[in-house]
């Protein structure tokens, strides 16, 4: 049994941040185009509907991979995870359903307009496509982390004697606490995503002097967006979550930030450190004494309850692994705000197109997005362990028992190698759009 909830996570990680590597940014990038298309109708520049159209190429390439690698989860759900879907199918099949229904075709059907219909929409039409992507993509996250929010903090249901979980308030799953805080946060995380691609692309083409006035909006459009979205990312929306952790799952808040022990008074947030589980406590730490009670109660004194307080069944399942996808989390949203402050300041001092070494910085950044974004979602879901609904139904209880962990693991080999496959025609296909360029024509 081990065995088979060992493959059946490990299947369902792989192909879960696999496929991520691809909404995070169409979510974020589809705001980019509108805004790209918004400014050539006020202003009739034409670089600016060639940004829009060129990013719409990336953003179909993406759309397209994302959607390949997202139907095999859907499976899953009824294949190594068949008991989860059988007591949960009644609440989370909504949500699923809507996703579905709702925002997959909107952005679906409004991308191929846009792509195609320019010339026999007119502008203001195409404008408006464009937005319908934009609002279909969001609207998908939306219904996706109302799902995951379910999951992380039930609410309005009832539990039936057969074991299934029924809706008894459809508001409260729109309502939850969890929803709108989580919703942002990921949002504005994809936004970060989109406006680095943005900038390291208009950072080569600078560099390369090749389309450079092109290279030049790109960048200061990323650079802009960057800043702002990092921001925002860390506050209000990465406190806000921090706080709903402490709130409702304190176990996993204090796995999060590595606390082994209740102190009397404030809590200390801890910089740097390396979980020791055998000893129960941090090693070579680097703290500053009660910023933490600060940061999550407004008050310096207020005691943070540490993973003494909790029996080892309340205990996340993997605590060193949450607390370093947090800190890697935390500390990359920390140098995106630093390098995009250093270049907004010099962008304010007209420099920025000309200091090759900030230029190859932001053009090599790109990455580095990616991995915070997906080590937010580690913290999320590992912190939720052992737990699939947080405090209901346990990860063990989830699983289907009829599939076996070699058929799992076999199948977790294909995945492999048909994703390494669908990872180097994706780079095939994105390098040579960005090698074309954005095509100026005329109207």
């Amino acid at each position: 049994m081990e065995d088979m909830l060992f493959y059946d996570r490990m299947q369902f990680a792989f192909t879960i941040t696999f496929h991520y590597i691809f909404p995070q940014l169409t979510m974020g990038l589809s705001f980019l185009i509108v805004f790209f298309k918004w400014n050539y109708l006020r202003n009739k520049i034409e670089k600016y509907n060639d940004a829009a159209k060129f990013f719409m190429k990336i953003f179909a390439i993406n759309f397209t991979i994302g959607v390949i690698t997202g139907i095999p989860m859907e499976f899953q759900f009824g294949t190594n995870w068949a008991k989860f879907s059988e007591l949960t199918g009644g609440i989370i099949g909504q949500t699923l359903a809507m996703e579905g229904m709702f925002s997959f075709f909107l952005e679906s059907s409004f991308l191929a307009l846009f792509i195609f219909g320019e010339k026999l929409m007119g502008q203001k039409l195409h404008l408006l496509t464009g937005f319908l992507v934009f609002l279909g993509s969001w609207a998908s996250g939306y219904f996706i982390l109302a799902t995951n929010a379910w999951m992380q903090h039930p609410v309005g249901y009832e539990i039936l004697e057969n074991g299934k979980y029924v809706l008894t308030n459809f508001s409260a799953l729109f309502s939850n606490p969890w929803l709108l805080p989580a919703f942002l946060h990921n949002q504005l995380a994809s936004m970060v995503t989109s406006s680095f691609v943005v900038a390291s692309i208009g950072a080569f083409y600078i560099l390369q002097n090749k389309y450079v006035e092109h290279g030049k909006l790109f960048l200061k459009t990323g650079v802009i967006f960057g800043m702002a979205s990092s921001l925002l990312v860390a506050f209000p929306t990465g406190d806000w979550n921090a706080k709903n952790v402490a709130k409702h799952q304190p176990a996993s808040f204090a796995a999060m930030e590595g606390i082994f022990e209740t102190e009397h008074a404030g809590a200390e947030i801890v910089l740097v450190g390396q979980p020791n589980m055998v000893e129960k406590k941090l090693d070579n730490k680097i703290a500053v004494p009660n910023v933490l009670s600060f940061l999550t109660y407004q008050d310096w004194d207020t005691q943070i309850s540490g993973m003494d307080k909790f029996t080892e069944e309340e205990l996340p399942t993997n605590i060193p692994a949450l607390y370093y996808a947090y800190h890697i989390m935390v500390g990359l949203g920390t140098i995106f705000i630093g390098i995009m402050s250093i270049a907004i300041f010099f962008l304010w001092r007209k420099k920025l197109f000309t200091i090759k070494p900030l230029l190859w910085t932001i053009m090599f950044l790109f990455p580095f997005p990616y991995i915070a974004n997906i080590t937010g979602w580690y913290v999320a879901e590992l912190g939720r362990q052992p737990y699939l609904v947080y405090g209901l139904l346990k990860t063990a209880d989830g699983i289907s028992p009829t599939v076996s962990s070699g058929n799992t693991l076999f199948t977790l080999l294909g995945f492999i190698g048909l994703y390494f496959l669908l990872g180097m025609l994706f780079l095939l296909l994105v390098g040579k759009a960005i090698h074309q360029g954005p095509k100026t024509q005329t109207h």
